[in-house]
């Protein structure tokens, strides 16, 4: 991986502190978002409404530069933002996710005097919305190869042909980040980095989503026949193996705490609906007194608090970290992984204590909680998935990272 600079940000802006002070997403819309999760769950449909409303409060652009027609949030300050929309409507958050981690990915090159992606910035500070072609049936090789054939072409543009999995946003995306293998010079094989218009000819949509959780996100199938990608939208071509770039760092130090804060914001939810489930189930073993004075019940909470505090804690050193910088030498793969995989545990730890709490009307799919149990189980999943995780951060911290 490449090295990671240290950036001078030590003061904040006066927009960038009126957005630290009042929250972009306001409590009218998390309550819309959060009434319409149960339908969106149970019809297995797109979150249209919410993806509109989203986009007209400028969560979508939220981390893009002012000057480039965003709101200017840090890293962290988006976190949060994604840790409250999680909180209310899951697969809607974890879907938005995949469009902000370009952004955060563009974001980062730009930072460093990189405008090699600025166009990605400025398409999105306009309203375009981004998504991610990155899962690929059998590549547990991630970013680093691909099942995908990537065919050069006279004047700089790419063709690709192959299929992509698990495409959130997959009927809303106007730009599908993609990468695809070029074995031109079979001795030299490359990975190129591109980006397809939805205009585009060669590419089409299998509506295969159907799965346990995160039903909103309608992660489908794509099937690339022969789309072309432009040469301005090539945005890197690399040797194949793990990517020493600073465009895939900026990927991984975007999408990593996103998928965090989603983590995060179901197991928060999950608690506040086990505590209000405590504080009103009556029983007859306690004299008519409410669950909230069992031993047992207080033992989960207390559980599950400390565990929330942990990922929180986790969760905003890592994004306040990155953002300044990580100084030359640091594991600060390991430390995004770590957090990563922290608050994916944990989200799973603390939903399977407040389905105790909450009893059996937990398993009613009338209750929350039954989503909720559904939705933080596709966590151990994300790229790298929980056993790659943990191969990396060994790896990570032995010095032997590439190298295995």
């Amino acid at each position: 991986m490449s090295t990671v600079l240290e950036y001078d940000t030590a003061h904040a802006s006066p927009d960038q502190q009126r957005s630290q002070a009042t929250p972009l997403l306001t409590e009218a819309l998390l309550e819309r978002v959060g009434a319409r999760a149960a339908n969106y769950d149970r019809d297995n449909a797109f979150f249209a409404e919410d993806l509109e409303e989203l986009k007209a409060a400028g969560f979508l652009r939220a981390s893009v530069p002012r000057e480039l027609g965003g709101l200017g949030l840090t890293l962290p300050q988006l976190v949060r933002e994604q840790i409250r929309l999680a909180y209310r409507a899951p697969a809607t958050a974890l879907a938005l996710n995949m469009h902000l981690y370009w952004a955060g990915a563009a974001l980062y090159l730009w930072r460093r005097g990189d405008r090699s992606a600025e166009w990605i910035l400025r398409e999105i500070g306009v309203g375009r919305v981004f998504a991610a072609g990155h899962g690929e049936p059998g590549n547990d090789a991630g970013l680093a190869d691909s099942t995908v054939k990537a065919t050069p072409l006279p004047g700089g543009a790419w063709r690709f042909d192959g299929h992509k999995i698990l495409t959130s946003l997959a009927p809303a995306w106007d730009w599908l980040g993609i990468h695809g293998r070029d074995d031109s010079d079979p001795a030299n094989p490359r990975i190129v980095h591109a980006f397809i218009r939805r205009s585009a000819e060669g590419h089409r949509t299998d509506q295969t989503w159907d799965a346990l959780g995160l039903r909103a996100t309608r992660s489908d199938d794509t099937w690339l026949e022969g789309v072309i990608a432009q040469p301005e939208h090539v945005t890197r071509i690399l040797p194949a193996g793990p990517p020493d770039d600073p465009f895939v760092d900026g990927i991984l130090g975007a999408v990593l705490p996103g998928l965090g804060a989603v983590y995060y914001g179901i197991a928060k939810r999950a608690f506040d609906l086990a505590l209000e489930a405590a504080g009103s189930r009556r029983s007859l073993a306690l004299g008519g007194r409410t669950h909230a004075f069992k031993p047992l019940t207080q033992a989960h909470v207390a559980q599950a608090a400390i565990e929330l505090e942990s990922i929180e804690a986790l969760l905003e050193r890592t994004a306040q970290r990155w953002w300044q910088g990580y100084a030359p030498g640091e594991p600060w793969l390991a430390q995004l992984l770590a957090t990563k995989q922290h608050a994916v545990d944990g989200a799973l730890r603390v939903v399977n204590l407040a389905l105790q709490v909450g009893g059996a009307a937990s398993l009613s799919r009338r209750n929350e909680l039954e989503r909720l149990f559904r939705d933080v189980r596709a966590g151990a999943f994300h790229p790298p998935n929980s056993d790659a995780t943990l191969e990396l951060i060994g790896q990570s911290w032995l010095g032997v990272l590439g190298a295995v």
